[in-house]
């Protein structure tokens, strides 16, 4: 670790100047790109806050798929280009559902004094519309439930009978709110912020350049889909589009992208597996598991199985989940243990200009803090088993990707 750290942590906790305000950002930064760079920016601006603090997914992402870069990288792209601190999500939450996922964020942003704003991107709505709609999917009527119960029957999946259910109920709801990605997302956020009765206030940014799934290349502001896209193509034309949308730090990393084979380990570990286990991931219910083993049995190429098995009820985001928390041993009553635990800060990454008033900051949260190796000894029950879940998915992908970057390796950028 660098000199400075040394010197300084021990002290660190009574040195926070009061009344320290920062702003939160929910991330996987898969890759960060300029989209990214832009919300940052705008998050500091509109929230007047003293730094900007992210909680980042580690090295397995949402949709089920390993990271393009190691989370030590995308956390150092995160503070070159505008974050004070970057902790991570772990990895039990940062591959479940989006409800799950949010959840779990918000556990570990509430336990932070210093949080006081969350800023997310959307393609519409404003801070009053959010928390309405949020509240309205709290409050779950008579109505509400007849009409949940007569849309699953169909085979629609939980979120959308849900939405479907809320506006034929006559909810106050936004009906933007519940259909667009990162619109459903940000929802989420704020329903986490009200079941967990955080003092944080949402703060929506609207989203610049292409949308969450597109996957057309745009002149400065791309998807991070259309630009994972890129990398894998590797052409003159796709590294003159990844060259315009990316950071120049970001980009230098990309010249050394390699694909991860981590489907193929995803399928051998989901056949090795007994039904009963993967039945316990968080994404299983109603046979999934089943369906997935037949269809994998049949069709073992990856794309193909995928292709087969996605329904109205499951959709491919679904399935890839599943095959990665069964592959990283995720088990849905242990995240639930886990949201009403006390569990810790990891950091990732921290600028070095003001990293002694970050980690005091960071230190005053009512769960333990952890820079150094030595922190490791502060964790007990649900929070050791929670982060012996993120050594585990650390080592996984050091060797889907021929990495040697350790647990313990907090950046000073």
């Amino acid at each position: 670790l660098p000199r400075h750290y040394t010197t300084f942590y021990p002290t660190c906790k009574g040195d926070r100047e009061k009344n320290m305000k920062f702003c939160e950002i929910i991330c996987e930064y898969n890759p960060f790109h300029n989209g990214h760079k832009y919300q940052l920016a705008e998050a500091r601006r509109l929230s007047g806050c003293d730094k900007i603090l992210c909680i980042m997914s580690g090295n397995f992402t949402q949709r089920g798929e390993a990271a393009v870069f190691h989370k030590y990288e995308r956390a150092r792209h995160a503070v070159e280009n505008g974050a004070d601190a970057v902790i991570e999500l772990p990895a039990a939450f940062s591959v479940s559902p989006a409800q799950l996922f949010a959840c779990g964020a918000v556990h570990i942003l509430a336990a932070i004094p210093a949080v006081q704003t969350l800023a997310f991107g959307c393609e519409s709505g404003d801070k009053e519309s959010f928390l309405r709609t949020a509240r309205a999917t709290l409050s779950e009527s008579k109505q509400f439930k007849a009409a949940l119960k007569e849309n699953m029957k169909d085979g629609t999946s939980y979120i959308r009978a849900r939405n479907a259910a809320l506006l034929s109920s006559g909810a106050d709801v936004d009906e933007a709110l519940l259909s667009s990605p990162n619109n459903i997302l940000g929802t989420e956020y704020c329903r986490a912020i009200l079941a967990e009765n955080a003092a944080i206030e949402p703060l929506p940014i609207q989203r610049v350049g292409g949308g969450y799934a597109d996957t057309a290349l745009f002149k400065d502001f791309s998807s991070a889909t259309a630009l994972r896209a890129a990398m894998a193509d590797g052409s003159r034309k796709a590294k003159k589009a990844l060259k315009s949308n990316l950071p120049a730090s970001v980009y230098r990393t990309a010249a050394y992208y390699a694909p991860t084979d981590y489907e193929k380990a995803v399928l051998c570990a989901f056949l090795n597996a007994s039904p009963a286990q993967a039945a316990k991931c968080p994404d299983c219910a109603e046979g999934l598991e089943n369906r997935v083993r037949a269809m994998l049995r049949s069709n073992p190429d990856f794309k193909c199985m995928l292709e087969k098995s996605v329904s109205k009820r499951y959709t491919a985001a679904r399935v890839r989940r599943l095959l990665m928390q069964n592959f990283l041993g995720i088990d849905l009553d242990r995240v639930r243990d886990f949201l009403q635990s006390p569990l810790y800060v990891r950091t990732l990454a921290v600028k070095k200009e003001g990293a002694e008033e970050t980690l005091a900051a960071l230190g005053e949260a009512k769960f333990p803090l952890l820079v150094r190796k030595s922190d490791y000894s502060l964790l007990k029950k649900e929070a050791l088993d929670c982060f012996e879940t993120d050594v585990r998915a650390n080592d996984l992908y050091n060797v889907l990707t021929s990495s040697r970057t350790g647990e313990f390796e907090t950046r000073f950028v």
